[in-house]
């Protein structure tokens, strides 16, 4: 009899695991199925938010407005230190033509502090001035402030 048992046992293990695998056969294909849906969502996802990122980009490019055109100046403290030295001016000078002090002069030439926005838009205004016209400014404005 202990082989019948045997025999029996054996049989069904056998008939459990056919059942068992056909039961989870189907979760995971199931399973394939849900994480192929994932992956194809996150790319949707992705495409999207790069559509929406340039839409966004021309979006700005095309509707100018006045505050854009006051950031499209850049300032540099290189730029500024060869322009006043290309003109030939003091700090102070400078700063009387820029509407500053000529400590804020140094300042930025220095990198301590950066511009206002207005004062980059008046900056930017004397960058397309020459050293003759320049002088001819501040000749208008009066005597420099001489310290001794």
């Amino acid at each position: 009899m202990p082989n019948i048992a045997t025999l029996l046992k054996s049989e069904i293990t056998r008939l459990a695991r056919k059942e068992v695998k056909a039961q989870t056969d189907a979760l995971r294909k199931s399973g394939a199925s849900y994480r192929r849906d994932i992956a194809a969502l996150k790319r949707q996802v992705t495409d999207l938010q790069r559509q929406l990122a340039a839409a966004t980009r021309s979006s700005k490019r095309a509707t100018p407005s006045e505050s854009a055109e006051t950031t499209k100046v850049r300032f540099s403290t290189k730029g500024l230190k060869s322009h006043r030295a290309k003109l030939g001016l003091s700090a102070g000078d400078y700063g009387r033509l820029a509407g500053v002090s000529g400590q804020s002069v140094y300042n930025w030439e220095d990198g301590t502090t950066i511009p206002r926005p207005s004062q980059v838009a008046a900056l930017a205004a004397l960058r397309g001035m020459g050293k003759r016209e320049a002088i001819a400014q501040l000749a208008k404005q009066g005597a420099p402030n001489k310290r001794g």
